[in-house]
């Protein structure tokens, strides 16, 4: 049997109205409406008068309707706006956006200008973080300036190129007066490189500069020191041993390269060691010791993995890798060795003795 089927419910009857109001009070009603009318205006206007000039309703403005264009056409006076050419202070009263401070989190917040930011190699500083430093001082030769074109910039590199070298027209005049002039000490031209005889206090042109190489060539400091062995004292010391400055090849930000002249090397290293064969006695003295030194660290290391391998050869034996060690395998026994006397090898300079029976040879070394 199905379900009986639902049916909307009967409208509920209206509930009659009641007794109409009387005049007396409607009369009531209608001055209790103007009252709070009244007091709601006064709140208002409260509210309008403690409010900023800036957000105060005009007076010709009504609720609900758009304010004109001439109540905010005019732009107000203050430090912000350059039309006016204002100095005084605005008050915070009537800009209240000026109050506003910064966020906690941003009150230590400071903006850098990195284009006046050296890089240290040990961090970004400014001129004004260190005064006493010399890097941060320095005068940047390798940038141009920015208010310097390129063509005056390459020009002032080129004349700065020149006058360290001493050449064009930063080159020393000729003069006629022979007792003043310098002269080649090879052969005898004026035309002498200014720059070595500034620097090594030596008068040598440049064709003889490529001539005699064995005595006008420039040497490193690691050359001299390998070459002549001569101490970093001696080399860093300019009245004994001048040396030019260049620019390091290998990376621009490496120390500069000091250039030593041959010949000066050979001297001093003369007046060192007495002669150049005494200089070539110790040099031959070094290589044969450091020579040693490197077979004695050989033959140690050779040494030590001998003995090594032969505590891994026992180990594996006794593993069950054909017995133990020095077992006779053939006749069934152990056998026991019978060590000779220790004869030191000519080679190695080890002693080393040899089992008479069955020829194992054994290293020992004396304490």
């Amino acid at each position: 049997m199905s379900a009986p089927r639902p049916t909307t419910p009967p409208a509920r009857a209206l509930a009659e109205p009641g007794s109409p109001l009387t005049p007396e009070q409607v009369r009531a009603t209608e001055i209790s409406r103007l009252k709070a009318k009244a007091l709601r205006e006064a709140q208002d206007a409260a509210k309008e008068t403690s409010k900023p000039s800036l957000l105060r309703r005009s007076e010709s403005s009504t609720a609900g309707s758009k304010r004109s264009y001439s109540t905010f056409a005019q732009a107000p006076t203050s430090l912000r706006d350059g039309r006016q050419g204002q100095t005084t202070v605005p008050n915070p009263a009537e800009r209240p956006l000026e109050a506003i401070q910064a966020a906690r989190s941003f009150a230590k917040y400071v903006d850098y200008d990195f284009g006046k930011m050296t890089d240290t190699k040990g961090g970004f500083l400014t001129q004004e973080d260190d005064p006493h430093n010399k890097v941060l001082h320095a005068e940047d030769v390798e940038s141009k300036p920015a208010n310097m074109t390129l063509k005056d910039w390459e020009r002032q590199q080129l004349l700065r190129s020149l006058r360290n070298q001493k050449a064009g027209p930063f080159e020393p005049g000729i003069t006629t007066m022979s007792d003043k002039q310098k002269a080649c000490r090879e052969c005898g031209t004026l035309e002498i490189d200014f720059k070595w005889d500034e620097i090594f206090n030596y008068s040598v042109c440049n064709s003889c500069k490529e001539k005699y190489p064995d005595k006008y060539s420039l040497l490193t400091k690691t050359q001299a020191k390998e070459d002549y062995h001569l101490t970093d004292p001696e080399l860093k010391d300019e009245d004994l041993l001048p040396h030019l400055n260049r620019p390091n090849p290998h990376n621009r930000t490496y120390h500069d390269m000091m250039l030593f002249l041959r010949c000066q090397l050979e001297d001093f290293a003369t007046r060192k060691w007495g002669s150049l064969e005494a200089l070539d006695e110790e040099h031959w003295r070094r290589e044969a010791e450091k020579k040693r030194r490197r077979d004695n660290k050989f033959k140690a290391d050779l040494g030590e993995l001998k003995r090594r391998t032969r505590f891994e050869a026992v180990k594996r034996s006794r593993a069950g890798a054909g017995g133990k060690f020095g077992d006779d395998l053939g006749g069934g026994g152990k056998h026991v060795h019978d060590w000779g006397r220790i004869i030191e090898n000519a080679e190695t300079g080890i002693g080393v003795k040899t089992c008479v029976s069955c020829g194992m040879e054994v290293e020992e070394l004396e304490l």
